[in-house]
Parts: C-alpha cells; structure tokens; sequence
C-alpha cells in the first residue's frame, strides 16, 4: 500500500532574509487530512500518527537555537541555561538614577530607552562589551530590588508543510464561504503576515513593525489564518474580523526579542485590541513577564500556545505566566499530540494537527503544533470579548470554559485544560499538491 508523506519543517525563511534554514523533516501527513481519500485508506491513520512519535520537535527547537547561535553568534548568545537572547544587550524597566550608576560600574552603557504607552513604563537597553550573564550578576548583586533581565529572543513553535500546494477548491461541505461573523478586533504577534492571500480578502488588516514595510512569512501567514481567514477553503475561527498583527521579526536573526515583543504588546494595547495572540516561546523573563501582567490586569486576555517541547519539558513561556490562556493541540480523534506541552498552565485545547492553513504566496498547507491551536482559541475569545475589561475578559474565559469538551480526567487537568473547543473548524479544504512515494 502506497503511503503518503510530505515533507515538513520549522517556518523558517532562508539565510538571505536573515532567518535560520534546517534541514527538511520527513513527517507522516495522516489520511484523513487529504481529499477523497478511500475509506480502507482510513486505516493508516493510526500507523502514520505512531511514525511520527519518532520525532523530537523539542530537539528541533534546540537545532533552530543552535543554528542560530553558530549563524549568527555577532548579535546572538545563550544566556546560562542555553536559550538565545541578543548580544551583550541588557532591559531593565523604569531605572533611577542609582540603578543606572549601578549598571555603570558594572560595565554596562545606555544603548538606547523606549517607553510602553500602554502599560506606562520605561525600558532601557543596557549594553556591555564582556561577558552578559556574569555582569547581569554584578547587577543583581548590586541593585536587587530593579528589574533586569536578558534581552531574550523568543521563536515561533510548530511545524508548516514545506510541500507546495496550490489554491484548492473547497469540499462540497465548503463550497461557499460562510457567513462572516460580526466585526471583532483581534491581535497577534507573530512572524509577518501575507495580506494579499485570498485567505485575507475583503479583510481589514491593521499590521505594525519592520519600520513600516511588511516582511511576511509562512508561520505568521497561517497562524492568521486560522484566526479571521475568511475564504471558500477555509473559516478561521473569527472568519471576518479586523486583525493587528504585530511582525517581531522582520527577518532579523535577533527577530523576537523581548523588547519588540513588548513594543507589540504596547502598541496593542494602545489601539484598545481586548484579545491578543501569542503563539511563541521562549524563558521566563522578568520584562516581558511585567508587561504582560499589565496588560491581563486592565483586562486584555492573552492566549499562547504552550509549545512542543513534549509532556515532560519544562513550561514555556508566555503561556506558562499567570492569567495567561495557555492552548494544547489535539488530532482528529482528539488525542493531545504527543509533543504538546503538560501542565497547568494548560487552560484549553483545540485543534492543531490535521489541518490546513493559508500557504503564502497562495493556495493552503497542513500544520501541526500547539502554535496553530492556540489562534482558534483567541479567535472563539475574541467573539466574547469586544472591549478591554477584567470584568468581562474573566467572564468570556468562563464561558468558553463551561462550553468546552472536557476531555481526560473529569474536570479541569493537564493534558486539557478546561477541554477542547473549536472542533467543528478543523474542516479543511482540498489540498491540491502533495507527495506520493
């Protein structure tokens, strides 16, 4: 029996643009993802799901930071537990006079300072010349009570097709666009999205970063997608609603660094968007961690995917910090994918492998990862949430809890959360290239 396979990787752009190139993984493309498929053919579902078991997505996170750190290692280190953060750089949040001469004796020089709108705070970059961790050291020891922390870089998580596949026509279930939902505003914070897909029109389409001048790429296009795509092949979760998409990458190999990510989330919350996508990840990080409490405590609700790195890795953050919506995936018969995140800051789970989403520069492509799921949820968030309120971002989280599947152990639990929710959007369009060996 032949068996289909396509070839999968990280959404990452080539070396020319300034992102890291991997080498290509051969992943299975389970049977019920494809068009017509005959139905004796259904039975290699459970034998493709087990071959890719034999994938370690966490150890192809830590190639992307590898490669990046040897690509790129003029303006890019490994801070003392290995994760990337850019180069000698340093953010402290709203210093005084002391902490600043602190940072001066400890080697340390102002590079440049910004100030968040939206939460009011004051950012500044701090270089210096020798080693970065043993001079945050001398920080710490010397002011413990500011806030510093690395200027950490944070990636995309999940995989993207790498097969080509052009503009399909629907299934005879999709065969005409469904209604679009009222207008919501929703963000996201992710790679460059590529408005002119088809996926996008008719759309409005606010995006922010790069100096102005777009820089789109497939994780950022699809994650979209799945979230306000509105198209005869496919309905994002909040089909039709206006999206600000923030690019923190740019093509830049230090592209996801913690102060564009909070430049992101300021510029977010200044133009009054309640639900904010996150599907990221990288360490814990002071900075990041105190913009983001902000923003949930004037009432914003922030979804992020809980990442790859599988069910005994640490927790991965945004997700993990409190007041965060952390988001798993499930397959087709609603099992947690073996490489999806465990824990409590597991809040929900929704589709996330399986599936298909928009392919720039056209036509649709399959996904698999928490990165693809979490957009689902921040979409069913953001037709419950219409303005920025505590009051009533806690009352949409409960309610879409109290509508969720509960899924594993009864009640709240980490593999699920609260239980699956946005099944009926794993629909997918007819993929109309795939290969054959």
């Amino acid at each position: 029996m032949r068996v289909l396979v396509l070839t999968l990787c990280l959404s990452l752009a080539p070396l020319a643009n300034g992102q890291i190139a991997l080498p290509s993984v051969r992943l299975p493309v389970p049977a019920t993802t494809l068009p017509n498929l005959p139905a004796t053919d259904v039975s290699l579902q459970a034998r493709l799901d087990a071959e890719f078991q034999g994938t370690d997505l966490r150890e192809l996170r830590a190639l992307r930071i590898r490669t990046l750190l040897r690509t790129h290692g003029d303006v890019v280190e490994a801070d003392p537990h290995g994760n990337p953060m850019v180069r000698g750089e340093v953010l402290v949040l709203s210093p005084d006079a002391a902490a600043l001469q602190a940072a001066a004796a400890a080697g340390f020089s102002v590079a440049r300072e910004f100030t968040l709108d939206v939460p009011p705070i004051r950012v500044v970059v701090l270089h210096v010349a020798a080693r970065t961790a043993r001079a945050l050291e001398r920080l710490h020891a010397m002011d413990a009570g500011a806030v510093y922390d690395f200027n950490h870089i944070y990636i995309e998580t999940g995989a993207v097709s790498a097969a080509a596949s052009q503009s399909a026509a629907a299934d005879d279930a999709q065969a005409s666009a469904a209604p679009a939902t009222a207008a919501q505003r929703i963000g996201l914070i992710d790679s460059g999205v590529d408005s002119a897909h088809e996926v996008f029109s008719g759309l409005t389409l606010h995006q922010h970063g790069c100096s102005g001048t777009p820089v789109p790429e497939e994780h950022g296009t699809a994650v979209a997608s799945l979230m306000v795509g509105r198209a005869a092949a496919l309905q994002g979760a909040a089909a039709g609603s206006e999206l600000y998409a923030a690019d923190v990458y740019c093509g830049l190999p230090t592209g996801g660094a913690v102060q564009t990510v909070a430049e992101a989330f300021s510029w977010l919350a200044h133009e009054g968007v309640p639900v904010i996508n996150v599907s990221l990840v990288g360490p814990p990080n002071r900075v990041l961690e105190t913009v983001i409490e902000s923003l949930i405590a004037r009432g914003h609700i922030v979804v992020a995917a809980v990442g790859n790195d599988g069910p005994a890795a640490p927790p991965l953050y945004p997700a993990a910090w409190p007041g965060v919506v952390g988001v798993t995936a499930v397959d087709a018969h609603q099992r947690a994918l073996v490489e999806a995140a465990r824990g409590a800051q597991v809040k929900f789970a929704a589709p996330g492998a399986q599936m298909a989403a928009a392919k720039r520069p056209s036509g649709y492509t399959l996904v698999r990862g928490t990165s693809f799921a979490a957009p689902i949820v921040a979409g069913l968030l953001s037709l419950k949430l219409h303005v920025v309120d505590k009051v009533s971002a806690d009352k949409a989280i409960a309610t879409l809890a109290a509508e969720a599947l509960d899924l594993g152990a009864p009640g709240p639990d980490p593999i699920y959360g609260y239980g699956l929710v946005g099944a009926s959007l794993r629909r997918q369009p007819a993929l109309a290239a795939f290969r054959v060996d």
